[in-house]
C-alpha cells in the first residue's frame, strides 16, 4: 500500500494529549505504523553523560501512531483524508479529499 503520510507533510493530531496540534513529519516508521512529528508528543528522557553529549533531562519527540494523525488540508489547515488518483500523464498523486487539492504537485 502506498504511504498516505510522508516525511515533510503537515499533519494534525486527532486524539490524545496533543489533540489539535499541528506539526511537520520528521520521520516515518512504516514497520511500527508510527511517525515522529516536530513539536508533538514531547517526552522527557534522563540521559547519562557521555564524552560526546551532556547529561541531564532532555526533551524529545516520541513517535505517534499514524491512526492518530491526519493530513492538514492545504486550503484551510483542517484534518482531511488522503486519496490517490492517476493523472493523464500516468503519475500517481495524493489529493486531499476535503478540498480536492493535489498534495504532490
Amino acid at each position: 500500500m502506498a504511504a498516505k503520510i510522508k516525511k515533510g507533510d503537515k499533519v494534525v493530531v486527532l486524539t490524545g494529549r496533543d489533540k489539535g496540534k499541528t506539526g511537520e513529519v520528521v520521520q516515518v516508521l512504516p514497520k511500527e505504523e508510527r511517525a515522529v512529528v516536530r513539536g508533538v508528543n514531547i517526552v522527557k528522557r534522563h540521559q547519562r553523560q557521555t564524552a560526546s553529549s551532556e547529561g541531564g533531562i532532555i526533551s524529545k519527540e516520541a513517535p505517534i501512531h499514524l491512526s492518530n494523525l491526519a493530513y492538514a488540508d492545504p486550503k484551510d489547515g483542517k484534518p482531511t483524508r488522503v486519496g490517490f488518483k492517476i493523472l493523464e500523464d500516468g503519475r500517481k498523486v495524493r489529493f486531499a479529499k476535503r478540498s480536492g487539492d493535489l498534495i504532490d504537485g
